[in-house]
């Protein structure tokens, strides 16, 4: 449980704080990659899992919105290279008020980013993740995904988002600011914690992990995520598959490492992305959501997640908000 993940360290280097045992040996990830395999299952692939966000479920996440809170979960463009940032976004003025007539004047930027990687919030599509060689559905990921962008699983093809989206805090089961990197939540964590958080995982919704990344890289100091985070076990992913999920994101990438398979360093997004055709959200800022959260004393909302339209992308930026 992740109770049990440890004191808190005022250290900048991040060592596991607990095992990610039991190891699962790369047979029986395959034995649960078949288990939660979705492929064949939607009418639109390239989707993938949105597709069970019907109107429906979409009037449903707008019965959750009351107070009218709001709270965003995006990272600030990070621009600083560091140890969980070695390629940093791109932001600089490409005109201050000098190139038009005087009145008005105009002040313009230019941003650029390579999003896939631990600095920036950002949405992965269902082309971005290939296991042997095949993405999402079976489509062999050499012959769809080329130098101009993928075929398949794009970015563009999920559009939009409204849902109903639940928060699994756990540094707040912990008893603890955050919960240190290299703790992995189990099946069992996730019940509990969706127990603890009063929320029931409903067909449709969007589940985001908070294990307070973020807020223990405020107060410790950056680290390299790659070789530690906090994230799921792979033995908590049949059951989230069981639950019918449309969206799975965190503070993190969903992944704890190390990896308790060896050899295959993202389980989760192997078995989310690649088996559940389940997009992911990683890096999301959930301090103010899990503020709002508490405050509102409940951890469900409507959940607003609109990446950039970007055809034959693999992923976008993005900036989801959650309305209380």
């Amino acid at each position: 449980m992740c109770g049990d993940s440890g004191a808190v360290v005022a250290s900048t280097s991040a060592e596991p704080a607990q095992s990610t045992e039991p190891a699962v040996t790369v047979e029986q990830f395959d034995e649960i990659f078949e288990q939660v395999k979705a492929w064949g299952a939607y009418a639109e692939p390239a989707r993938g899992a949105w597709q069970r966000v019907t109107p429906d479920k979409v009037r449903q996440a707008a019965s959750e919105v009351r107070s009218g809170r709001t709270a965003q979960m995006t990272l600030p463009w990070n621009i600083t290279s560091g140890v969980d940032n070695p390629d940093p976004a791109l932001h600089y003025m490409v005109d201050l008020g000098d190139r038009e007539a005087p009145e008005p004047s105009t002040n313009k930027d230019f941003l650029g980013i390579n999003f896939h990687g631990k600095a920036a919030s950002h949405l992965d599509a269902l082309a971005h993740i290939a296991y042997r060689g095949e993405l999402f559905d079976g489509h062999v990921s050499r012959d769809t995904v080329h130098a101009t962008g993928t075929d398949f699983g794009a970015v563009a093809d999920l559009r939009h988002l409204v849902t109903r989206g639940v928060l699994l805090d756990f540094a707040l089961l912990s008893g603890k600011p955050w919960v240190e990197p290299g703790t992995a939540f189990h099946r069992d964590d996730v019940i509990a914690c969706a127990e603890r958080c009063g929320v029931e995982i409903e067909e449709g919704d969007a589940v985001l992990i908070r294990d307070g990344h973020f807020r223990r890289r405020a107060e410790v100091g950056p680290w390299d995520p790659s070789g530690a985070s906090a994230g799921l076990h792979v033995d908590a992913m049949p059951y989230l598959a069981e639950r019918k999920i449309a969206l799975l994101g965190g503070d993190g990438d969903s992944d704890v490492r190390p990896s308790p398979t060896p050899g295959i360093h993202s389980p989760i997004h192997i078995l989310a992305i690649t088996a559940m055709g389940v997009p992911l959200l990683d890096n999301l800022d959930l301090e103010e959501l899990a503020q709002a959260c508490a405050e509102e004393g409940r951890y469900s909302f409507m959940l607003t997640v609109a990446p950039l339209n970007v055809p034959r992308g693999t992923g976008s930026p993005v900036n989801p908000v959650a309305v209380f």
